[in-house]
């Protein structure tokens, strides 16, 4: 459609340059432009189904397939939409219309249309809008150029209606599964208290648990190194009577052996060189709650039996005390050695392991539990989307890269995975987390990946690829009809036939493709 310049623009535009007020709207639309919108705005609302079957058929042929919305959707979602807003935009009520446009945003998200997919389908507005214009008279170039200043407001609105709604939406499914176990049959739970996970093993898990959690008595956790000892200990502590109570950590392979024993029990001012003052200690830090000793065997003997004594009769003596003094904590260990590997080498009490072994719970590796893995990558995904890791949240992760990553064996267990997904989150740029995003080991080309068989590098489409699928996609919905696809596409028909020819359309029968009875070529 060719558009005639206003003769009357320039010198309205200058007359509003002289003008003390600003635009109104995102510093785009001014008072009276929303009255010289009214014939537009009444043309849409009125014949918004006219307008929503134009926007949906160019969202079909755009999207294809990879759409996100379905037919029923689209229209259901749309057009009630156009009624509202067009007559908010009518009574000049820009608020209103505001609040409808970050609802609609906030729908999307949820059904996890794409940002970038929602930007495009209101530029399809636009086009599907235009068809409906008034002709009589014509519209002047002056109101397309106000009616595309409105359609940027929208999107506008909608962007940050969505960018809000990924990171509010992240912070509650988050909060709402960490109180999923407290609803759900055990067979039913994904996710326990931080702890993700729906195999086997984690259900077994999730059981030992719960059934430590009633009890005060001590604990042995044993895993690998990033397998999630101390979340473990946290649930533990948090799916019993001392919820509300203390949690104290001290990763014991972290400290100097000769500086354990203060930091536990705590010192007397003058004790040594530099106690200027007394010291409480991790342990009477903790009272009342729980006091998780990290990677325990790392704790020279000497320690070892000072702390079995503290467990077995409740009291401890600060550094450079005589004096016993009382405590009431509950002790949770851990160690990714073998602990009676430990005891045989001389590296762990054996008194002080029989006393552990009481309450023995393993943390199985992610190797062993590889179909957890998608759920602890969207796990991951929405943790740091609620941390604001990267500036606009990441929808999900691709499902080459899941598939990929379901293959490695993930020595570093489950810190090794959520580092992944943070580092993609820090250097990638795509909506998704993508296979190319991923540290190269996992990726496939790194010796750790060697067992996995070498994923399949996806097709990558070049213009004419997309060119073809989009004259496919035009003659399938209109049958063959080439007048038709011409002028959806708006190009020649000389052109379109030499197209046709070049990509070898010609040889498909698009009426039978669409289930039609007849066998004949494209025709007319």
């Amino acid at each position: 459609m060719s558009l005639q310049l206003d003769a009357a623009a320039p010198a309205m535009d200058n007359e509003r340059m002289r003008r003390v007020d600003a635009p109104r709207y995102f510093h785009l639309l001014w008072e009276d432009d929303l009255e010289d919108l009214k014939p537009v705005l009444t043309a849409v609302r009125d014949r918004r189904s006219e307008v929503v079957t134009k926007w949906y058929s160019l969202y079909l042929l755009h999207f294809g397939d990879d759409r996100v919305l379905s037919e029923e959707e689209f229209f259901k979602i749309f057009e009630p939409a156009l009624l509202r807003n067009k007559n908010s935009l009518l009574r000049k009520d820009m608020d209103g219309y505001a609040q409808d446009i970050l609802r609609m945003g906030e729908a999307l998200a949820e059904r996890r249309v794409p940002l970038q997919e929602i930007i495009a389908s209101l530029h399809l507005f636009e086009e599907a809008a235009q068809t409906v214009f008034p002709s009589d008279p014509p519209i002047d170039a002056a109101t397309y150029a106000k009616f595309d200043k409105l359609s940027h407001i929208r999107i506008i609105l909608l962007v940050d209606a969505y960018v809000r709604s990924q990171v509010a939406l992240a912070a509650t499914r988050i909060r709402a599964l960490e109180i999923e176990a407290q609803y759900l049959p055990a067979a039913e739970r994904t996710r326990y208290h931080g702890l993700v996970g729906k195999s086997e093993v984690m259900r077994k898990l999730f059981e030992r648990i719960e059934s430590a959690g009633q009890t005060r008595g001590t604990i042995l956790i044993k895993g690998e190194s990033g397998s999630g000892k101390e979340l473990v200990a946290q649930a533990i502590k948090e799916c019993g009577p001392d919820a509300k109570a203390g949690f104290v950590s001290l990763n014991c392979a972290a400290l100097p052996k000769d500086l354990i024993e203060s930091e536990l029990f705590g010192y007397m001012r003058g004790a040594f060189s530099g106690a200027n003052a007394d010291y409480l200690g991790l342990f009477r830090a903790a009272e009342g709650g729980t006091l998780f000793l990290d990677e325990v065997t790392e704790m020279n003997v000497n320690t070892q039996s000072k702390l079995l004594r503290a467990i077995q009769e409740r009291t401890v003596r600060p550094v450079g005390s005589t004096k016993e003094l009382p405590v009431n904590v509950r002790i949770i260990a851990s160690t990714n050695r073998d602990p009676r590997e430990a005891v045989r080498k001389g590296q762990f009490r054996e008194d002080l392991f029989y006393r552990l072994q009481a309450g023995e719970i393993d943390v199985p590796p992610l190797r062993d539990r590889l179909d957890d893995v998608p759920l602890l990558a969207n796990y991951f995904v929405d943790l740091f989307n609620e941390r604001k890791v990267r500036a606009t949240p990441v929808l999900g992760v691709d499902n080459d890269a899941v598939e990929v990553m379901k293959r490695y064996k993930w020595p570093g267990n489950v810190r090794e995975l959520a580092n992944a997904i943070e580092s993609a989150f820090t250097f990638g740029k795509a909506p998704t987390v993508r296979l190319s995003e991923l540290p190269r080991d996992i990726g496939g080309n790194g010796a750790a990946a060697a067992e996995a068989p070498p994923p399949i590098s996806p097709h990558v489409l070049t213009f004419g690829d997309a060119e073809r699928d989009l004259i496919e996609r035009a003659l399938k919905m209109s049958k063959g009809n080439k007048k038709h696809v011409a002028e959806i596409l708006k190009i020649s028909r000389k052109k379109l036939y030499a197209k046709i020819a070049k990509y070898g359309l010609g040889e498909i029968d698009f009426e039978k493709s669409e289930g039609k009875a007849q066998d004949r070529r494209v025709s007319e």
